[in-house]
């Protein structure tokens, strides 16, 4: 299951505790009336005692559609953990295993990048003007997106569900197959995947009807997500490739439990499939109608596209075709009996961060995601720099005004048989200048759509086919394909011809700007800091607040002329190169910027290049803008300056505009060409996850499970997260197959009293001659003491008007971790009058609810009502008191009664009760 990798926080704050030996005294108060500067928890947030273990809870005021990011906790700016969903669509949980360390302070609710718990637009600014698209490209003389000469056939096939590790329900083994006809000999194969939705809908039901359950309950039905992408199926058909679209909705609904988010999973089903259809290729006469009479598959030449989730699982299947995932983990065990050509990855998740560096990329990025809203897949992009040879291609091409949502007709609404919304919630108060429905940048579904499988088809051309000729669609080199108009679709690479280049992640020095961190808490470190607008793809966050090795070049001037200096410790060779490629980019909506390229080479010699200008993207508060063009210069200047090209030791960056913001991602020689890729042999590195019991006393050393396997020898980084601050510390290993280089030990100290479930985090991510797989895991180190026994003894349970009915909580023994319970007020029994909002004290009636007394009700027809108590690690006791008041109105005994709450905040048949009397003063 996905664990908390931070800590259980006291929420004993929540209570007004006033101190005693035996125990303590608290007015009950519910933490969703509180707020979050005072170390109470915000509305929306209370703690779920009914379990073993505590649990942090949040309901939503508005359904949270079943998406592919993850949805994160977060305490001061720390990741608590990924809850699991409710199928309500409103309410999450997330299991608080650790230690005490202080309070849940502003806590918040993160998915992809973006606040869940703030109404969208509530706090962005009306645009100055409207957001126009920028001009339209130079046209590619290859239009990869026109339908080929081959009429096209479509059926389906259902094969035997399967098991994969760590999943209780078997996962469907379902495709459509889309493949041309008329035809000879055999053809490539092509293999889709979609994401994460909803798993099931009610057929005469609403968008609230659908749910992530799985198999799906009576009633229901499962939904399509798999045919979602028969226009771009029957687009690479008729131009000859055999097409298959598998359906994942069993790991959807199981997902949740997995660590990684269901990649590894994803991946096994991918390779399952792979394999059947190399089955069929060998011998079809077994093989399901649509098969048989299909051309017969090419499995030397496959292209993986994944959306989504499903992105993020055919890397790891691109990954795990190369390199070997360990037998536990993997759902897959038979031999590779194909060849991954390249993937592309549309709107991916990439919660690993860890791409596959030698099999070549497209991934798909569109500018008004509302799910994958922060763009990570960015990284499949940049997070292959120096890992391996270089040479696979990795391109993104950034689509201005595409949802997430669209590239999937089942997910389109109009278009899907099951309900299905624009992913890009729009405020209609706050209508976003780039990305509502009427915004002049926002694509429609058939335009987006259109865009999708033009760049798909673009991929397939250029990865499978070989065809240089659609290189510049995808590798920065700034032409359109005819077909996606009037999407506009910006691109940017790196691998392939590029050769040395200056790079901020090696050892440059910096001056007349800044060499910045993309994932830091401190704004004067972090490359965009405070006061951005919106967020920036390249520094997509994972799992650590502060991460190691991840830089770029951030640029501020105030006048022209200042330039800024890159100096690298290792001269760069530019030679056989015929320009400098440059990843730049500037702030959005901004125009204008305009810099001079020049290099200084190690006799000193300098030249300018040329000047380069740059606008920034369409871009909002809501949206990830912040994203890099690439941008030549040809070595022309050099070579006539006498530069020694082999031997380039700085860069400068000189503003000629008057005043501005640039953020250098990288530079490369380049020229024009892809070369063949070969995989390299590297060693990979897998981390497990070991659980064992406390015991009762004594301290054993456990060691967290690695596995290194592959060949050769690379760098990786080791992040070991402290259970007891949620900080993060790393080092660089250097790590063999067969080895035990990265040792992380755990001591572990016995005890009998009862406590939380503590887990010893570690994360790896490859930085140089190395590939992850399984990139979390650690050491749980599982409580196996009983919970105390928890009792209710009256103190004060008949009392007159005007004092205060109290109660004290006992627990047998005290315990490491907080004890405690909610409970609800209930009508009382027939006959009896209960107490009132105008009986009680108005500021506890606030404090626990937010309620007002007028007008009077019984308190169990006070929405919102709950008193939480909590007993403090180390503490026995605690006294609960309801204060109430004097009036001067005669009136019979009244009653209350707080029955304990179950998992669903539901009166707890069985459960603790708080009786209590007030009697007339008069």
């Amino acid at each position: 299951m996905v664990r908390t990798r931070r800590i259980w926080v006291t929420a004993a704050a929540v209570l007004a505790l006033a101190g005693g030996v035996s125990g303590t005294t608290a007015h009950a108060q519910q933490a969703p009336a509180a707020t979050a500067s005072d170390g109470k928890l915000p509305p929306g947030w209370h703690i779920d005692r009914g379990r073993q273990a505590p649990q942090l809870v949040w309901r939503s005021g508005r359904r949270v559609p079943m998406g592919d990011a993850r949805v994160e906790f977060r305490a001061d700016g720390r990741l608590l953990g990924v809850p699991k969903p409710e199928r309500d669509g409103h309410t999450f949980r997330l299991g608080l295993d650790g230690e005490r360390a202080g309070a849940l302070k502003n806590l918040q609710v993160w998915s992809g990048g973006r606040r869940l718990d703030t109404r969208p637009g509530a706090h962005a600014a009306a645009p100055s003007a409207a957001v126009r698209p920028p001009a339209p490209l130079p046209a590619n003389p290859v239009d990869p997106g026109k339908p080929g000469p081959y009429r096209t056939k479509t059926g389906s096939y259902r094969l035997k569900s399967v098991r994969l590790p760590g999943f209780s329900v078997p996962v469907e083994m379902q495709a459509v197959v889309v493949a041309p006809t008329g035809v000879s000999g055999a053809r490539p194969l092509a293999l889709f995947l979609h994401g994460r939705h909803a798993t099931c809908y009610a057929p005469h039901g609403g968008s609230d009807d659908a749910s992530g359950a799985w198999p799906c309950p009576a009633g229901t039905l499962p939904i399509p997500s798999h045919r979602g992408y028969l226009r771009d199926q029957r687009l690479l058909a008729s131009q000859g490739y055999v097409t298959v679209s598998i359906s994942a909705n069993g790991i959807n609904g199981q997902d949740w439990q997995a660590e990684d988010g269901g990649a590894q999973a994803r991946s096994s089903l991918i390779r399952l499939h792979l394999a059947q259809w190399a089955d069929w290729a060998r011998d079809p006469r077994h093989a399901p109608r649509i098969v048989r009479e299909a051309p017969r598959a090419d499995l030397s030449r496959v292209l993986l596209i994944g959306h989504s989730r499903g992105g993020e699982g055919v890397n790891r299947a691109a990954l795990d075709s190369l390199y070997p995932p360990p037998a536990g983990q993997d759902g897959y065990h038979g031999k590779v009996r194909w060849h991954i050509s390249g993937t592309v990855l549309i709107g991916p998740t990439v919660f690993g961060q860890n791409p596959v560096p030698d099999v070549p990329s497209l991934t798909i990025l569109p500018g008004c995601d509302g799910d994958v809203s922060d763009l990570q897949g960015e990284v499949y992009v940049d997070g292959t720099r120096a890992i391996s040879k270089g040479k696979a291609l990795h391109g993104a091409v950034y689509v201005i005004g595409a949802d997430h949502n669209f590239f999937n007709t089942e997910w389109t609404p109009g278009q899907a048989q099951a309900p299905a919304e624009d992913d890009f919630f729009d405020d209609p108060d706050h209508p976003d200048p780039v990305c509502s429905p009427r915004a002049a940048t926002r694509l429609t579904a058939d335009q987006q759509h259109r865009a999708g499988s033009t760049y798909i088809a673009a991929a397939a051309r250029l990865f499978v086919a070989g065809d240089d000729k659609v290189r510049p669609l995808l590798d920065g080199s700034g032409r359109r394909a005819p077909s996606a108009d009037p999407a506009r679709v910006l691109g940017h690479a790196v691998g392939a011809n590029r050769g040395a280049g200056f790079l901020p992640d090696g050892e440059v020095t910096v001056t007349g700007g800044r060499l910045c961190s993309a994932v830091d808490p401190d704004p004067a470190v972090a490359c965009l800091g405070e006061g951005a607008t919106g967020v920036s793809p390249h520094f997509a966050q994972w799992e650590t607040a502060r991460e190691a090795g991840r830089h770029a070049i951030a640029l501020r001037w105030t006048s022209a002329g200042t330039p800024a200096r890159i100096r690298v410790a290792r001269p760069v060779s530019l030679s056989g190169t015929e320009a400098l490629a440059l990843r730049v980019f500037v702030p959005p909506n901004s125009r204008g910027t305009s810099l001079d390229v020049s290099v200084t080479d190690s006799h000193g010699r300098r030249a300018t290049l040329g000047r380069v200008r740059l606008d920034g993207l369409p871009g909002s508060d809501r949206t990830a803008s912040y994203w890099a063009r690439e941008l030549r210069v040809p070595l022309t200047a050099a070579r006539r300056a006498g530069l020694d090209l082999r031997s380039v030791t700085s860069l400068e960056l000189t503003p000629r505009s008057g005043s501005g913001r640039a953020w250098l991602m990288d530079a490369w020689g380049w020229r024009p060409g892809t070369p063949a890729v070969r995989a390299a042999g590297l060693p990979r590195v897998d981390v497990g996850r070991l659980t064992v019991d406390e015991g009762d006393s004594g301290v054993r050393t456990y060691h967290v499970p690695v596995r290194v396997s592959g060949r050769g020898s690379g760098q990786v980084r080791v992040y070991v997260v402290d259970p007891a601050t949620g900080t993060a510390k790393d080092r660089l290993v250097t790590v063999r197959p067969g080895g035990h280089d990265i040792d992380v030990p755990v001591q572990v100290r016995g005890n009998t009293r009862y406590g939380a479930d503590v887990p010893y985090d570690v994360l790896v991510k490859a930085v140089h001659g190395a590939v992850v797989g399984s990139y979390l895991g650690g050491l749980t180190v599982h409580n196996d003491d009983p919970a105390p026994t928890v009792t209710v003894t009256p103190l004060a349970d008949r009392v007159t008007e005007g004092s205060a009915l109290k109660w004290r909580i006992s627990l047998s023994e005290a315990a490491d971790t907080d004890i405690g319970a909610l409970f609800v007020p209930v009508p009382v029994g027939s006959g009896g009058t209960e107490l009132s909002t105008k009986d009680v004290d108005p500021g506890w009636l606030a404090d626990v609810s937010g309620a007002v007394p007028d007008p009077e009700r019984p308190l169990s027809q006070v929405d919102g009502l709950y008193l939480w108590l909590d007993v403090p690690a180390g503490q026995t006791s605690l006294d609960v008191t309801v204060p109430t008041v004097r009036d001067q109105v005669g009136e019979p005994a009244e009653s209350v009664t707080f029955q304990q709450t179950n998992d669903g905040g539901n009166p707890l048949p069985g459960g603790l009760v708080l009786t209590g009397t007030v009697l007339d003063a008069s």
